[in-house]
């Protein structure tokens, strides 16, 4: 299997619209491991480790949404193994707090 670690930026109307529990529960559904939060700036913030399409998937997926939510841009970029020591000790993907 080929895998991928991918850390994202999502960027415009993507807090106080449910976008992070939105998120949480589409990676729980694709078995990606993770997390997501809300950043002060107004962006939410994601790390997605799994399948290479799986996770590729889940970025396009972000790209769009929940329905309340518009989104303007998503940035992408290699994520860090250690990013994933963030998670909840008992969690496969964790909602984080704002960081």
């Amino acid at each position: 299997m080929n895998s991928s670690l991918r850390q994202i930026v999502i960027r415009g109307r993507v807090q106080g619209v449910g976008y992070r529990a939105w998120v949480e529960q589409e990676a729980r559904a694709r078995n990606i491991e993770g997390w997501v939060r809300n950043r002060r700036d107004g962006s939410v913030e994601a790390l997605f480790a799994g399948a290479a399409d799986t996770v590729s998937e889940m970025i396009a997926l972000c790209g769009r949404g929940p329905p309340w939510a518009r989104v303007e841009a998503v940035e992408e970029k290699p994520g860090r193994p250690e990013g994933l020591d963030l998670r909840h000790k008992t969690e496969r993907f964790s909602v984080l707090p704002t960081f």
